[in-house]
């Protein structure tokens, strides 16, 4: 079952410690103030009609007890008299009225100050009783008074008529107002000095809290070192003490951790500073590394091209000339094995020399020396496309001729990594090769993309052949990019200087 929430509980907690503290103080002392008020009210008002209620009932019956006479006897101007004195001593009478037993009205006076009347009015009757007094005995005899034979006069009770008194509740409604206005007035000063007592006692309480929350906001700001004074008792007080101390406790932490991150700042400092020193040294032993191999590939091939291939065209020339010697003699079955096995070195000969013009080419290839970096990689790729089962494409844009030796063969070997990586592992349908030379920017780019597999580069470690890749980029101060996905292939995008930076006299500091 879902608990439904009061809606006003929305805006009591946004609300501030001050303002709910007179809240709650309040609220009962303006209920009390309300019932007071209220009960005040009607009670005065019970009051005026009670005491309406009575005096009416005692006029109207002391009126019809004194006026007997009168009307029997038919002397109404006096009773008008009487009438007239009495209302016009009583205020807060508004009419009297002695009607006959008939309902003619015999008697009428009206209040001139009285301004309103009741709704209803009092009635009284007026009596006339007759005694009946029997002076004989029942033989006819005068009657003798004795202890023993007494007996009680008859009464005969006869009503001659009504006395109407209408009671008017203005003048002592207005004694009751003014009375009802005085105690609403001492009641509502007493509710102005609880708000304003409200007030200071939620201002006592929250002006601390004040100051602590903004010492507060000062150590979550970094300022430690707040002086915070105790300046009440109770729980707030020891909030206040208590965060005096927190705050004479972090700022000790604090310059002990600065003091230890200082110390281990120096420490990873000089420990950065070796590691740029090293990685600084690696590169330039890997830079010096990748330019003994190109030249110990340059040599190799230089004498795989001018010695070895040299002795295989010689051995090929050698084993022409003894098939032709042997296609001179006489046949026999010595010279037709001799003519086999001279074809047959004449074959291994040529193989190897395919062989050996195909080793050269892998070591230093030719087409780089003779056509530069774009005509040699357009033949790299041209090779891998009639090789294979992949679409290569290949595009260039600048004037490759005024690269340098070393970066033209670090930008070859690169390319060349990056095409046998799409051969090896991302049996790809196609690739594509960029090379950009953009000379306003002075940077060499270079884009290999494919539509293979592709990897997660945050979850897949780097192989060989990227690692690779990415030194050589780093050997000669360019930057390399990788993005792959699983299923949405590979774009290896790299960008080399044309001239190398000045070399870094320092290492930076931290």
């Amino acid at each position: 079952m879902k608990l439904r929430v009061w809606p006003g509980w929305r805006f009591w907690r946004g609300w501030s410690i001050g303002r709910r503290m007179t809240f709650i103080t309040m609220l009962p002392v303006t209920f009390l103030f309300t019932a007071f008020v209220w009960y005040s009210y009607y009670s005065h008002r019970a009051q005026v009609a009670e005491e309406l209620a009575e005096r009416g009932r005692t006029l109207a019956r002391a009126l019809a007890e004194t006026s007997e006479y009168n009307v029997i006897s038919g002397n109404l101007s006096d009773l008008r008299l009487t009438i007239n004195g009495l209302v016009q001593s009583d205020s807060s009478i508004y009419r009297i009225e002695v009607v006959g037993t008939d309902g003619i009205q015999a008697v009428r006076v009206d209040s001139e100050s009285a301004i309103d009347a009741q709704s209803h009015h009092y009635e009284a009757p007026i009596k006339k009783q007759v005694v009946w007094i029997n002076l004989f005995t029942d033989n006819g005899t005068p009657h003798v008074s004795a202890s023993s034979d007494l007996r009680p006069p008859t009464l005969t009770t006869e009503i001659v008529g009504w006395v109407r008194v209408t009671m008017s509740p203005s003048n002592m409604m207005a004694k009751q107002t003014r009375r009802f206005r005085f105690e609403v007035g001492m009641a509502a000063l007493a509710l102005v000095v609880s708000g304003v007592l409200a007030w200071v006692l939620a201002r006592s309480l929250t002006v601390p809290l004040r100051e602590a929350i903004g010492a507060l906001s000062r150590i979550r700001n970094g300022d430690f070192r707040v002086h915070l004074p105790v300046t009440t008792g109770g729980e707030v007080g020891e909030l206040q003490a208590s965060i005096g101390e927190m705050s004479l406790a972090l700022d000790e932490s604090k310059r002990d951790l600065e003091n230890k991150v200082a110390e281990r700042t120096r420490d990873l400092l000089a420990s950065r500073n070796e590691a740029l020193r090293a990685d600084a040294d690696k590169r330039k032993l890997i830079q010096k590394v990748n330019s003994i191999i190109e030249d110990e590939r340059k040599s190799i091939a230089v004498e795989i091209h001018d010695e070895l291939n040299a002795s295989l065209i010689a051995a090929r020339l050698e084993a022409q000339s003894i098939g032709a010697l042997a296609a001179k003699a006489p046949p026999s079955t010595e010279v037709e094995e001799i003519g086999r096995k001279s074809q047959a070195i004449t074959k291994l000969a040529l193989d190897l020399y395919a062989n050996g013009r195909r080793l050269v080419r892998r070591l230093r290839p030719e087409v780089l020396d003779m056509l530069g970096l774009h005509g040699a990689v357009e033949e790299m790729v041209r090779h891998y496309d009639g090789s294979s089962g992949c679409s290569f494409d290949f595009h260039g844009e600048g004037d490759f001729s005024g690269l340098s030796n070393e970066l033209a063969i670090s930008a070859y070997r690169i390319v060349q990594e990056a095409l046998s990586n799409v051969m090896k592992h991302a049996q790809a349908t196609s690739a594509q090769v960029r090379l950009v030379l953009d000379e306003g920017a002075q940077t060499l780019r270079i884009v290999v993309a494919d539509d293979g597999n592709g990897f997660d580069p945050a979850s897949a470690s780097e192989g060989i052949g990227i690692i690779g890749m990415r030194e050589r980029v780093y050997a000669v101060h360019g930057v390399m990019d990788v993005r792959s996905s699983p299923g949405g292939g590979t774009v290896v995008a790299i960008t080399l200087p044309l001239q190398a930076p000045a070399a870094v006299s320092s290492i930076p500091s931290i």
